[in-house]
């Protein structure tokens, strides 16, 4: 009778022999005691002198660490490694990707082990060209507003450069959007509601922006609208016709993203500012084009924001002029070129001296006197504000003290010194006020601080910051008012003491009734309000005559003097006081 159970066995072991995958049966050491065709054509290339004799001496080079895996603790029918890879070093014969071999390992007994080898380079190389497709998608999409990147955006105005170096009538234009104040919005409100309106802007931008936006073209025009970072986003419109036609689609999409937004039960208020490039003025590459197009915005933002501004090569000649402009203002303020003059305030009905304001000057070496409109601007773009405001402060705080050891009874009233948005912002400033007052000796009640109207409307922080200013004893002024956010209903809301009517009513006083009105209303209001109020900018008698008649309370302007330098203020308040008298 045959021996059915020795048949069997040369029967799996025949199986084995012919499976198409590769089996190897070793001893606990790794010795192979049995190998089929696939695993010896699988695990050649790892045995070049073609000593296949132990499972573990052929797989030393790319898994050192299996035969003291294989020694552990492992029963019967245990899995020791399950698919473990095994990239090999060497490409295939046909110059092809190197194999990847994948390798499990049981326990069958307690002496025998068994390997399965499988080749599972195409698998892998799959899983890499997912994972790959996958990466591109994540840098190609904005994970938030699932917008195109910035690596998107690039290409397409790459593109668009190389098709209009093809095609001379072929036009284009790319916008750079940035909103104003953002970062007001994330610390009042917090990242999560800052996200949410970012996501509600790029909902706007994908809606205003259509195909249609291309107008005049042939062929099917594009447009792209993708978010490089932050708040800041770009559009490029193909095939545009015209620099007419870029200005109205700017203009629609700078009313679409100024409407308020709704953020959970709160209405949020923001706008933004953008910059237009347009294919005369576009540069040779992308970045550069970007880069421009940040350029025009910034301008934006410099004429007020909410707005947009079309790139002209002269905004770059006027960056690198800034960017000179900063580096010589950083020396102005180790070298002592900044210095402060004073421009008198005036009692409209009586003529008497009722104070100074304090005016930030530069003497350049160089160019002489520099404009404050041309650095205010750039110290608060680079932080240096807060070390200007400070010295202005500081200098303004101890030559009131020496006004007022010189002259006596007869000194300013108040010395006035202006804050800015930056100053304002940060925690530092009550405790650089403080110190101003104690460093110099002044009495609190002499200093008077000025904030632009728009400022003091815009949040809780600055509110905050303005009340705890207050809490020193100082006077609060609020400067330009008129040209700002708020109005006279609203003026109740504000914690100063003093309004101060802007230039531009004050100059239309004597032409405009309309003017004559509003300077009417805001004194009557601040008055019943008890305030007093300050106007701008007098020029002519004809212009004080008028105020005074309005029952303004004080004025400046060049009608009484110009900002003066404090070596000339003992002299004009001697020829002052004599003029008051003779009258």
């Amino acid at each position: 009778m045959p021996d059915t159970t020795a048949t069997a066995y040369e029967a799996l072991v025949e199986f084995l022999y012919r499976a198409p995958i590769g089996l190897v049966q070793t001893t606990l050491d790794g010795a192979i005691t049995m190998i089929n065709p696939m695993s010896a054509q699988l695990l050649m290339p790892l045995a070049p002198d073609g000593d296949l004799l132990n499972l573990f001496d052929v797989l030393a080079a790319v898994a050192p660490q299996l035969r003291q895996i294989a020694s552990g603790p492992h029963a019967p029918g245990g899995v020791i490694c399950d698919g473990l890879r095994l990239p090999l070093a060497e490409a295939k014969p046909d110059g092809g990707t190197p194999l990847t071999l994948a390798l499990s390992l049981i326990k069958i007994d307690a002496n025998t082990l068994m390997a399965s080898v499988s080749d599972v380079t195409l698998a892998m190389n799959k899983e890499q060209q997912r994972m790959t497709r996958k990466l591109n998608d994540a840098t190609r999409t904005d994970g938030l507003t699932k917008m195109p990147t910035r690596a998107v955006v690039v290409e397409r105005i790459d593109a668009a450069l190389q098709r209009a170096h093809d095609d001379p009538d072929y036009q284009f234009a790319v916008l750079f959007i940035n909103a104003d104040r953002f970062n007001r919005i994330n610390v009042t409100l917090g990242q999560a509601n800052g996200d949410e309106l970012i996501l509600q802007m790029a909902g706007r931008l994908n809606g205003t922006v259509r195909q249609r936006d291309s107008v005049g073209t042939t062929s099917a025009p594009t447009s792209t609208a993708g978010r490089l970072s932050g708040d800041e986003f770009v559009v490029v419109l193909e095939g545009v016709r015209r620099v007419e036609d870029v200005e109205r689609i700017a203009q629609r999409l700078i009313d679409a993203l100024n409407k308020p937004y709704r953020i959970g039960e709160r209405a949020v208020h923001t706008s933004c500012s953008m910059g237009v490039v347009t294919r005369i003025h576009a540069a040779a590459t992308a970045d550069a084009v970007l880069q421009d197009a940040n350029l025009a915005m910034r301008e934006a933002k410099r004429n007020g924001g909410a707005r947009f501004c079309v790139f002209v090569q002269l905004m770059k000649e006027r960056a690198w002029r800034r960017g000179s402009l900063e580096t010589e203002l950083r020396l102005a303020l180790s070298e002592g070129q900044l210095f402060v003059v004073y421009q008198p305030i005036i009692w409209l009905k009586s003529g008497a001296i009722a104070g100074f304001e304090a005016l930030v000057r530069w003497r350049h070496p160089e160019r002489g006197i520099v404009s404050p409109i041309e650095f205010i601007d750039i110290a608060e773009e680079t932080g240096l504000i807060g070390a200007l405001g400070e010295f202005v402060l500081n200098t303004a705080c101890q030559q009131m003290v020496a006004w007022q050891r010189q002259f006596d009874s007869h000194a300013a009233a108040v010395i006035s010194v202006n804050l800015s948005r930056a100053q304002l912002a940060g925690p530092e400033i009550v405790e650089q006020v403080r110190s101003a007052l104690h460093a110099s000796g002044l009495a609190a009640q002499y200093l008077q601080l000025e904030v632009t109207e728009s400022l003091a409307a815009q949040d809780q922080l600055v509110q905050s910051r303005l009340h705890a200013l207050k809490t020193l004893g100082l006077s609060l002024a609020l400067d330009d008012f008129g040209t700002g956010y708020s109005s006279l209903s609203s003026l109740h809301q504000m914690p100063v003491d003093v309004v101060k009517i802007d230039r531009s009513f004050v100059s239309q006083s004597e032409s405009s009734a309309h003017h004559r009105v509003l300077i009417e209303a805001t004194v009557k209001v601040a008055c019943s309000l008890g305030m007093q109020t300050v106007a701008e900018g007098i020029e002519t008698e004809g212009q004080a005559d008028i105020l005074t008649a309005l029952n303004c309370d004080k004025g400046q302007g060049y009608l009484y003097a110009r900002p003066l330098p404090a070596d000339e203020v003992p002299g004009w308040l001697a020829n002052h006081r004599s003029g008051c008298l003779a009258h």
